[in-house]
């Protein structure tokens, strides 16, 4: 791979597995010196020459820590970390409790990072940040109705964000992945296992009912994941901003 990101500094957060590792591993190989931002620490990933920062990122402190850590530069921000839970007894069923701990999670966790990081990308002219959103911005799920609504206040935050700082040379776009095959769909406790548990069937029929909802047949990869956000964070998109690329292998139905 072309060094395309050499001698830039990234920041990725929820980097310890799923999109987040496989997002730090690229722009790793791509020449950034790459903070990975996870709650849980990963051993091996200081031995892949990433330097690994555990911290919490659903507390208001956490982002600011992460940024803390990387230094005053910063040339590339991932915002990644986020998570669903299907919720199989309806809306009813999700309280004020549930509602505020994915907004967190979701939404708040990329604007507290921003926030933290975006003065030195000021002070530098340049800078690109990437939010790993959902096609449940765009097609929401009632099995998902609070992970729905926050990834589509990302995808506002987002658009807002570009129109502010697109001038200075900042700029803001978003990934809206379709079913990826993480953990989050595929692991323990994940989508597929849950809804199997409420219908009666099998994680793996689950599974391949929601593959089939794709044109393609298949949940992406997440390395193919990471590869559309090497692409944002390089000097190749350089007049690319306030934009959102979705990778659902033709899951929405429309432009």
């Amino acid at each position: 791979m072309e060094l395309e990101l050499q001698d830039r500094v990234a920041v990725v957060t929820g980097a310890s597995r799923g999109i987040g590792l496989a997002v730090a591993r690229t722009l790793l190989r791509a020449g950034a010196r790459v903070y990975a931002g996870a709650r849980r620490g990963v051993p091996e990933l200081a031995a892949d020459g990433l330097t690994m920062v555990q911290v919490d990122l659903a507390r208001p402190e956490g982002p600011a820590e992460l940024i803390a850590a990387a230094g005053n530069r910063i040339d590339v921000l991932v915002n990644n970390v986020g998570a669903a839970r299907a919720r199989t007894d309806g809306f009813l069923s999700v309280t004020d409790d549930d509602w505020l701990e994915t907004l967190n999670l979701n939404l708040l966790t990329a604007v507290r990072t921003t926030r933290a990081a975006l003065p030195a990308m000021l002070a530098a002219g340049r800078g690109s940040i990437v939010n790993v959103c959902s096609v449940n911005a765009a097609l929401p799920d009632p099995a998902v109705i609070d992970y729905s609504a926050a990834k589509a206040a990302l995808a506002s935050f987002s658009k807002a964000l570009s129109k502010e700082v697109g001038g200075r040379g900042i700029r803001v776009n978003t990934v809206s992945p379709g079913p990826v095959a993480t953990a989050l769909w595929l692991g323990e406790g994940g989508v597929a296992q849950t809804v199997a548990g409420a219908t009666g069937t099998d994680p793996a029929a689950v599974a391949q009912k929601a593959a089939h909802e794709m044109i393609t047949g298949r949940f992406s990869r997440p390395d193919e994941v990471a590869e559309l956000v090497l692409l944002l964070a390089s000097d190749r998109s350089t007049n690319v901003t306030g934009s959102d690329f979705r990778i659902d292998g033709g899951l929405v139905p429309v432009w």
